[in-house]
C-alpha cells in the first residue's frame, strides 16, 4: 500500500526537519507545503528529504489540498510540522484501511506532563467527532479524499474538524492506538490553564454555533496570538 505524508508548514524551520524524518523511512514519499516562511523551513524541509512545494499566502486548508493533489498513493496522510507520529504508523494505517476504514487518525499524547494536558491526550480514544483536531494525524483514502472533496477551502480555521466530521458521516473511520507525539509549545508560551480551558473551548464553541470565518478568526488571533 502506498502511503503518501502531507505536511503543511509556515515559519517550522525547528520543527520540519524531525517531522519529515519521523516520516521518511515509512512512506513513499513527504510531502511538504510552505505558506510562505520567512524563515529556512523549504531549505531544512529539502534536505531532509521531502518533495516541498510553495503556496504563499494560502490557509492551511489550501496547503493541505495543494499537497493532496499531487500525492501519489492510495493513502493520504496529513500530518501537523510539530507532531511525531509512533514508530509503526504506516503498517498501523495500512492494516486498517485493508480491514476497511477509508479513514482515521491516532490518539493523541502531548509531549508535556502536565495533568491537563495528560488528560486532554487520554480523551482522544473517545470516538467522538467533537474531539477530532489534525494534531492527531488525519489519514485518507485517495477515493473517499476525493468523494468529500477534500479540505473545505473557503474555511480559514476549523478544517481539521470540519473533514473529520465528513469523513464520519462518509466512511468508516477508526482510531489507531499510536500515540501521535503533539508539541504543547503553544501551552507552555500561553499558559496551560488559560489555553486549555479557556481559549480553545471558546474557538471551538463559537465555530459550532456558527460565528462566520473572519470574526472567528478575530478571535483566535487574540486568544491564541495566531498560534496553529
Amino acid at each position: 500500500m502506498r502511503i503518501v505524508a502531507v505536511v503543511p508548514a509556515l515559519d517550522e524551520e525547528a520543527e520540519i526537519g524531525a517531522c519529515v524524518a519521523s516520516l521518511r523511512d515509512d512512506v513513499a514519499e513527504v510531502i511538504v507545503v510552505d505558506g510562505g516562511s520567512r524563515d529556512g523551513t523549504v531549505a531544512v524541509a529539502a534536505e531532509a528529504g521531502a518533495r516541498v512545494m510553495v503556496a504563499a499566502g494560502s490557509t492551511r486548508a489550501v496547503a493541505l489540498n495543494t499537497g493532496a493533489a499531487v500525492a501519489a498513493g492510495d493513502v493520504v496522510f496529513f500530518v501537523h510540522a510539530d507532531c511525531r507520529p509512533a514508530a509503526a504508523f504506516a503498517a498501523d494505517i495500512a492494516a486498517a484501511v485493508e480491514a476497511g476504514a477509508g479513514a482515521g487518525c491516532f490518539r493523541m499524547r502531548f509531549d508535556s506532563d502536565h495533568w491537563l494536558l495528560r488528560l486532554s491526550g487520554w480523551c482522544t480514544r473517545a470516538d467522538l467527532g467533537l474531539i477530532r483536531f489534525g494534531d492527531q494525524t488525519l489519514f485518507v483514502r485517495r477515493s473517499v479524499l476525493r468523494d468529500v472533496c477534500g479540505f473545505d477551502e473557503r474555511l480559514m480555521l476549523m478544517e481539521d474538524h470540519d473533514i473529520a466530521r465528513r469523513l464520519r458521516r462518509r466512511t468508516r473511520f477508526v482510531i489507531l492506538p499510536g500515540p501521535v507525539i503533539a508539541s504543547a509549545r503553544t501551552y507552555r508560551r500561553l499558559g496551560v490553564y488559560r489555553t486549555q480551558l479557556m481559549a480553545y473551548p471558546l474557538v471551538v464553541a463559537l465555530y459550532r454555533f456558527g460565528l462566520p470565518q473572519p470574526p472567528l478568526t478575530r478571535v483566535y488571533r487574540r486568544l491564541l496570538g495566531g498560534a496553529r
